[in-house]
């Protein structure tokens, strides 16, 4: 009886075609530089206002193993009254890259501290960059607003 000489050089032929697709997609994956990645985010910001807000403070990105400072800046619009100041932590995401955190954020919120409470926020920015932060905050303040945050880097 004689072996099958088609089924013996299938075998190498699937292996072949099965190494040259893992091969392409090794190719197409993409560069660790373009792959979106999240970073860690601590801020510390003082904030007052009268129908008018605005705050100024500064923080940490923790981005691929790396700190990278930033100054924040902002102004509100809306129902402001009080001043308190806050330490917030979360996570950036959408980053492709450490220069995407700058830029102009947005958000619209509220909230309400009486010597302590805990503050929250959801910005994001034109680049597709979106910041959740969380925390404490101290003083005494009211506010119903839309707000427009500056975020550069030192």
């Amino acid at each position: 009886m004689q072996p099958n000489r088609e089924a013996k050089g299938a075998v190498p032929r699937a292996l072949a075609i099965l190494l040259t697709v893992v091969a392409l997609l090794a190719a197409a994956a993409p560069a660790p530089g373009f792959a979106q990645a999240s970073g860690q985010v601590r801020v510390k910001i003082l904030k007052a206002g009268l129908l008018v807000g605005g705050g100024a403070g500064s923080g940490v990105l923790s981005y691929r193993g790396r700190n990278y400072p930033f100054r924040v800046s902002g102004v509100s619009f809306g129902i402001t009254a009080g001043a308190t100041i806050g330490r917030l932590d979360g996570w950036a995401s959408g980053l492709r890259e450490v220069g995407d955190f700058a830029g102009t954020y947005s958000s619209v919120g509220g909230g309400f501290a009486l010597v302590g409470g805990v503050n929250g926020v959801h910005l994001r920015n034109e680049k597709g960059v979106t910041i959740v932060l969380q925390g404490p905050k101290a003083g005494m303040e009211v506010a119903a607003n839309l707000s427009a945050i500056t975020i550069s880097m030192k």
